[in-house]
């Protein structure tokens, strides 16, 4: 069933970027499932002066589209017409109850392998704003990806003036390379992935590159209106910083939840965050650019530095190029103050039910790490002829061969241990000047009982190189009740947190050289995926992985596997 009088057929078959039917008509009576097909294929794309084919879902880069209303049901019949293996993820989606759903490969479910075929369920809860669904099977996400929109549900209004339109901001990356190629040769070598040679703003890097010049994205606006963007980071591996020229924008939600409202001239949005940001058109006609570039803090690596833009102009401009073209003014690459004075602005729109009794202590050091390489005779591509590695509390996630989702629910052993440690296995000065941290490898997964009321230290360090760490915890929204620079002190900075309006989010930037601290209450229950949604981390082995434990009501436990679950084994 289409949404609001849309067709689901209108919506896939035509571009994922036309929304604007969905402001016509009223709000549903009740909760509805919409239905999508996704084709995963390769199809040919041109930009930057180079043709290739890249792997897409229907044909689009970035992918359709997907809206419901808060409650709603959705079902995505997924069929992969490629050579490789396939999930999808539903970022900043709770699936209670049904972590099978969720996406991540092996942790979860077994990839959808090629010529098959599998049809996820998104059980919309309390969830409403801009989300995003992505790839969640190697470097597929770097093109396999869309936004996720949730509108309020029935007889509910936005908490801010109903905006006159909406359009999705899909910040993204392009690589001249193949990109499913990218972890492999990284792998081998040893060292970083190359880095993208263009970011985009939806599918485009914008007139600056001479490929693009003619299909820049453009948002033409009526005076004096009001639009709400709303803007993913589907970048690959850096933070951004993003703003347009002469408009001051007001965030609104982050994560799909609602926030205090927030006037700003910039955002610095991390990898896997989503925003909703108010602009008003509120200029004199003329040629105003939207801009985005990386924020990034470690010292001495390697990032993107390109500038990807797009054009707003007012449906007034006189179609002349003596127009002045305005560029924002965006903070330097490196400049951790502009990038921490936005995120410590975040509040929660309302008082919220935030865990006050924690039972659950967890302090998790967050690394990366330099290994020796195995072939001695020939050095790797790392830092002193090493080979990189990342890792929580010292321990670097290896990614198993079967689901343990699966494992856990069928009682099979030999596939993960319960030891993951809740504190590193030795303290020092976290971020102290580069010291040295061995790391081990494993499988290794942290029991939480049902209903636990969980904090977690997320502490970044200088062991080889800082960064800010975008933290994504899967099948959770949580509260970020507190954070700062250097070492968490735990007797002295608790009392600073915000236990009153703290943010709740999905994807929480850990500050370069710095902590935040979260809660949540551990009533999902599943195998439940945290990680750095900086790839690389990703792949180096900056993840762990949460066992909720069943509660004892029915209304607690995970519900069965689907029928058509994909399996490992053909």
């Amino acid at each position: 069933m289409g949404l609001r009088g849309c067709s689901i057929g209108f919506i896939t078959k035509l571009s994922w970027l036309l929304p604007f039917c969905f402001l016509l008509f009223g709000p549903f009576a009740a909760a509805e499932t919409h239905h999508y097909n996704f084709e995963v294929k390769l199809s040919p794309f041109t930009k930057l002066c180079s043709s290739k084919n890249i792997l897409t879902v229907n044909g689009q880069f970035p992918g359709p589209t997907l809206e419901a209303h808060r409650g709603d049901k959705i079902t995505v019949y997924v069929i992969n017409n490629t050579k490789y293996n396939i999930t999808f993820h539903w970022h900043g989606v709770r699936q209670i109850r049904n972590p099978w759903y969720d996406g991540p490969e092996y942790i979860t479910q077994c990839p959808i392998q090629a010529g098959k075929s599998f049809s996820y369920e998104i059980q919309l809860t309390k969830e409403e704003g801009t989300m995003w669904w992505h790839a969640h099977s190697g470097w597929a996400r770097a093109t396999a990806h869309g936004p996720l929109i949730v509108h309020p549900g029935p007889s509910t209004s936005y908490p801010f003036p109903q905006p006159y339109a909406q359009i999705p901001i899909v910040i993204g990356e392009w690589w001249k390379e193949d990109v499913m190629e990218i972890p492999k040769n990284a792998k081998r070598r040893g060292g970083e992935p190359i880095l993208s040679d263009a970011y985009t703003i939806n599918g485009q890097p914008g007139y600056l590159y001479p490929c693009s010049k003619q299909e820049t994205f453009e948002l033409t606006m009526e005076q004096g209106k009001t639009y709400l963007l709303r803007i993913v980071n589907a970048v690959m591996d850096e933070d951004l910083f993003f703003g347009i020229a002469k408009h001051e924008m007001t965030l609104v939600g982050k994560d799909g939840i609602y926030t205090k409202q927030i006037k700003t001239d910039y955002i610095m949005i991390t990898p896997g965050q989503s925003m909703d940001i108010l602009i008003t058109a509120n200029q004199s006609p003329g040629i105003y650019i939207m801009a985005t570039r990386s924020y990034s803090s470690a010292f001495g690596a390697g990032f993107d530095n390109s500038t990807a833009i797009a054009i707003l102009k007012y449906s007034t401009t006189p179609p002349t190029p003596k127009l002045n073209h305005f560029f924002p003014h965006l903070p330097p690459y490196d400049r951790t103050e502009a990038a921490t004075d936005f995120t410590k602005r975040l509040r929660s729109l309302t008082t919220v039910d935030v865990p006050l009794n924690v039972d659950t202590r967890l302090f998790f050091v967050l690394s990366v790490n330099l290994m020796n390489c195995s072939n001695n005779d020939k050095p790797c591509a790392g830092p002193f002829g090493k080979r990189f590695a990342a890792s929580i509390n010292n321990v670097s996630f290896v990614t198993p061969s079967a689901s343990l989702l699966e494992a856990y629910y069928n009682n099979v052993s030999g596939v993960f241990t319960t030891d993951f440690p809740e504190n590193p296995p030795r303290k020092f000065n976290y971020t102290g000047e580069n010291l040295p941290l061995a790391t081990s490898f494993g499988t290794r997964v942290m029991v939480l009982e049902y209903n636990a009321s969980v904090e977690v230290i997320l502490q970044g360090t200088n062991v080889l190189a800082s960064d800010n760490h975008p933290v994504h915890l899967h099948g959770y929204s949580f509260h970020v009740v507190g954070w700062g620079l250097g070492n968490f002190n735990p007797k002295t900075d608790p009392k600073h947190y915000n236990l009153v309006d703290p943010p709740e989010e999905t994807t929480v930037g850990v500050p370069n050289n710095g902590w935040v601290a979260i809660r949540f209450k551990a009533n999902n229950p599943g195998m439940w995926l945290m990680h750095c949604h900086i790839e690389r981390h990703q792949v180096w082995g900056m993840s762990m992985v949460f066992l909720v434990k069943n509660g004892f009501a029915l209304d607690q436990q995970i519900l069965h596997p689907p029928h058509d679950l994909p399996s490992c084994y053909n």
